[in-house]
């Protein structure tokens, strides 16, 4: 999930990247762990990682080596700016807080729920699978209200969109998806969906999982 945020974000800035798959068990564990994951990231030990190399202070090279899906996705906005168009945080102080905010509350508010499930498909009716699909819907309806007055989340499409979207996919996956009751929400999940990134990164991702015979959401079954 966080490597695909990261590279919907480099698809939608046209940031140039060789992209390195790195191979996983059927249990989500990153096994063989990949020598440059280990290199970057030693002790979490967890993709994305992202290595670049940029002219130094002395006229040598200068390598960047991150991990960290937030933390890459800040690089890509100081490395690449680009063209108004092609921004994704917004440009005022504030928006970009709030993006910001929204951004981070998505992996560390609304996602830790999402953990909780993953060893709970068995028992969907126990009290912490209940719980934890409660504290997603409860995330839903405090976005479903920031949609009032917006398109996106953070008003332009931004970082906050991704993050929030790629969470979205494994929620649902783990039984914890949208319903009825935020239909502002489910029409943001089409518009984030539809963007030609976020297409080319999530389709090949759950041809995969449809391959292996592991979950796809119902809105992801083109």
């Amino acid at each position: 999930m966080f490597g695909a945020k990261v590279e919907i974000a480099a698809r939608e800035k046209g940031v140039p990247f060789d992209l390195v798959m790195v191979p996983f068990t059927t249990d989500d564990a990153y096994e063989p762990k990949h020598p440059e994951v280990l290199r970057v990231n030693p002790v979490k030990q967890q993709v994305p990682v992202w290595v670049d190399t940029i002219g130094g202070d002395h006229g040598g090279p200068d390598e960047v080596a991150l991990f960290d899906s937030t933390q890459i996705l800040e690089y890509l906005e100081d490395r690449y700016p680009g063209p108004a168009h092609l921004a994704l945080w917004p440009r005022g102080i504030a928006e970009r807080a709030r993006a910001r905010q929204l951004e981070q509350k998505s992996d560390e508010v609304f996602f830790p729920h999402v953990i909780k499930l993953f060893g709970l498909q068995h028992d969907m009716k126990s009290a912490a699978a209940v719980a934890a699909c409660a504290g997603c819907a409860r995330f839903y309806d405090e976005m479903e209200g920031l949609l009032a007055t917006r398109e996106h989340l953070a008003g332009p499409y931004s970082f906050a969109d991704i993050a929030f979207y790629m969470a979205c996919v494994f929620a649902d996956r783990k039984g914890a998806g949208m319903t009825d009751a935020t239909p502002r929400l489910l029409a943001w999940r089409t518009r984030v969906g539809e963007r030609p990134a976020v297409r080319a990164v999530v389709d090949p991702m759950m041809r995969f999982l449809a391959s292996q015979g592991r979950g796809v959401p119902a809105f992801l079954r083109r």
